[in-house]
């Protein structure tokens, strides 16, 4: 149904709460990148207005330090941009720390917990080989 793909691959070693969190964070970079990816509000029966939604599913899925590493630099190669979120943002408390400590690490230093990509299908296929569905 749809050409392209939003897809979340999360280092499977995470808790259930920073798993969690590391998806919210990195579901808004996309937004904020792609606000087309937004749909329209949602009103209830009784007329209640809700705020909208994506209108295609997020995809996702899990993957090894190692795999996910792999996935990082497959996505810089093809030019396609991210959003990331390295582990020591667990330790930060706001966005301009969590900026700082990232600024800290390149490519093949960074430990990558978190990715999010929203591209053609095809190619956030093959960015993303080797990772799972989420259980």
């Amino acid at each position: 149904m749809f050409d392209t793909k939003f897809a979340i691959v999360l280092r499977e070693d995470l808790a259930v709460w920073q798993k969690l969190n590391v998806t919210a964070f990195l579901t808004s970079g996309i937004i904020a990148e792609k606000p087309g990816i937004i749909g329209e509000v949602y009103r209830d029966a009784d007329g209640n207005v809700y705020n909208p939604l994506s209108i295609q599913p997020v995809i996702v899925l899990s993957a090894d330090e190692k795999t996910i590493g792999t996935i990082h630099r497959r996505a810089l190669e093809r030019e396609v941009k991210t959003s990331l979120y390295v582990e020591e943002m667990f330790a930060t408390g706001h966005d301009a720390a969590n900026r700082e400590v990232f600024a800290l690490f390149g490519p093949d230093d960074a430990k990558v917990v978190g990715i999010a990509l929203h591209a053609d299908k095809k190619i956030a296929d093959k960015i993303t080989k080797g990772a799972k569905m989420h259980p």
